[in-house]
């Protein structure tokens, strides 16, 4: 700006030379009037100058402010515009496969359905026709069902049954057909153990998964069958029962227990 200020001292400097003899000559006193008129002209054109420039220089500060917030702001975006279009392509490629996995689904179903079948008719023989009633519906339902309620049903059938092995549970049924059927006590722990006893206790049986039949109890195993069904009653206080085991132990394991 020091340029712009150089004529204003050169031309005052001039002023005062042409005001010395301006009382001398009214010619000379109109020129310095007209000088002093553009020598104000200049400084007002010299002020507006400084004006100007200094405005144009505060907008490229701001510019420059602008352009650092925008940088920052765009380093913290990229991150999150990778997690973003990475999630874009995993969802792209699923899309791809849905096609498959809606065909592959009711194949898987079924399969699950079948599994579920076998294993309840190769378990002990509690609650049976319960648990195959509710396998059994599984198909029959089948055309009245979405695809994800039937999906619903079948985990809430394994479900059912892998909660049996978590289980301590005692009821009163019937055993065999006909004339000798007659009405027992069940108790099942888990699927470790299943027992019956006759409501008068004189007699007693424990389940032999290896041979598919049941083997009878002695005096003190049926005492402790009682005081098991006590337990799962709760009549009782939990306490531990000595008594034959219905199946192998890594079998049980297999099966959920």
């Amino acid at each position: 700006m020091r340029s712009f200020r150089q004529p204003c001292l050169w031309g005052a400097m001039l002023w005062l030379g042409l005001a010395a003899s301006a009382s001398a000559d009214p010619e000379l006193q109109q020129e310095t009037r007209e000088a002093q008129r553009s020598q104000a002209e200049l400084q007002a054109s010299i002020d507006a100058a400084d004006d100007e420039a200094r405005a144009m220089l505060e907008e490229l500060r701001e510019l420059e402010r602008a352009e650092r917030r925008l940088a920052r702001e765009n380093a913290e975006l990229a991150p999150r515009l990778e997690r973003q279009a990475a999630m874009l392509d995993r969802r792209e490629a699923a899309l791809d496969t849905l096609a498959e996995t809606r065909e592959a689904l009711p194949v898987l179903q079924e399969r699950l359905i079948e599994r579920l079948e076998q294993w309840v008719d190769d378990d002990m023989p509690f609650l049976r026709e319960e648990r195959q009633a509710r396998v059994a519906s599984l198909r029959s339902q089948a055309d009245e069902l979405t695809s994800a309620e039937r999906w619903e049903r079948i985990v809430a059938a394994w479900r059912t049954e892998l909660d049996y092995g978590r289980e301590v549970d005692a009821w009163r049924g019937y055993l065999g057909e006909g004339d000798s059927r007659r009405e027992v006590d069940y108790l099942r722990l888990g699927r470790v153990g299943f027992y019956y006893l006759t409501p008068d206790g004189r007699a007693g049986r424990v389940w032999q998964a290896d041979t598919g039949s049941w083997a009878p109890l002695d005096e003190a195993q049926r005492r402790d069958v009682r005081n098991g069904l006590r337990i799962a009653r709760d009549r009782r206080a939990p306490e531990l029962l000595e008594l034959p085991i219905s199946q192998p132990l890594e079998r049980t394991e297999e099966g959920g227990a």
